[in-house]
């Protein structure tokens, strides 16, 4: 049986993208939404781990520069979103988004030699697992997310990439399958997460802690959704991220 996400997390996921646009770019109607969605079912029945995303973007990139790392980041709509906020974060800092909204760390880990190492960089910074905990693809355990972290942390390691494991950020809920407690889910495997860097020597950047409310959702203000950064849940995030890759460039 194939395994797809639910209409309503591709609800969800399309309705930040549309929130994520300026005044000049009108928000999604639901009729656009609808075929978006329709069009991401088909893509997944024919190409699961979303490997056309980035073909083509790939291929157009320039030649890495030893004069100028390459920083690469892989993740979910988190990541994808980044940079459609106001301030262009990875544009500005000449860093390669990778992100695909609603994936989990399976399919991230099939398009990792294409969407990272065959792009040459320094650095990796994986954000990635909350999909995972909802269920995206199917049920998952902290084990199964966490051995396929480690799978892309080894083959980034084996490439001579530096990675760093970014953390969950905080969720209490998710508005499109309530029920599933992950708030404590992702504070475990953020801490599995921190000790593995701890012993093999990526770099673990804490979004987590500052972006947590006493409930380990998150703070208010800081999302649209309890899930998708705000313009001021980035603001937070960034300079993480930036001294993570400092971090890790200095290894």
């Amino acid at each position: 049986m194939k395994r797809t996400i639910s209409t309503a997390g591709m609800a969800l996921i399309f309705a930040a993208l549309a929130q994520s646009q300026t005044q000049a770019q009108p928000a999604l109607t639901q009729e656009q939404i609808a075929a978006r969605q329709r069009a991401q079912q088909e893509e997944l029945a024919n190409d699961w781990p979303n490997l056309a995303r980035y073909r083509d973007a790939n291929r157009n990139l320039p030649p890495a520069s030893a004069s100028e790392p390459r920083v690469v980041f892989m993740g979910d709509s988190i990541t994808e979103l980044w940079d459609r906020d106001s301030g262009k974060f990875f544009a500005s800092k000449g860093y390669i988004g990778r992100g695909i909204g609603g994936q989990t760390t399976p399919q991230m880990l099939v398009r990792f030699q294409q969407d990272v190492v065959a792009l040459k960089p320094k650095v990796v910074v994986i954000n990635a697992g909350t999909n995972d905990i909802a269920g995206n693809t199917g049920p998952s355990s902290l084990e199964m997310i966490e051995d396929n972290l480690k799978s892309m942390a080894q083959i980034a390691a084996a490439n001579g990439i530096q990675v760093v494991l970014a953390s969950v950020t905080p969720a209490y809920d998710y508005p499109w399958k309530r029920g599933l407690e992950p708030a404590e889910k992702i504070v475990a495997l953020n801490s599995w997460m921190k000790d593995y860097c701890a012993r093999t020597g990526c770099v673990y950047a804490d979004y987590f802690t500052p972006m947590s409310d006493e409930k380990h959702g998150m703070k208010e203000g800081l999302s649209r959704d309890g899930i998708h950064p705000t313009p001021a849940g980035y603001a937070i995030m960034a300079p993480i991220a930036e001294r993570s890759i400092a971090q890790a460039l200095a290894k």
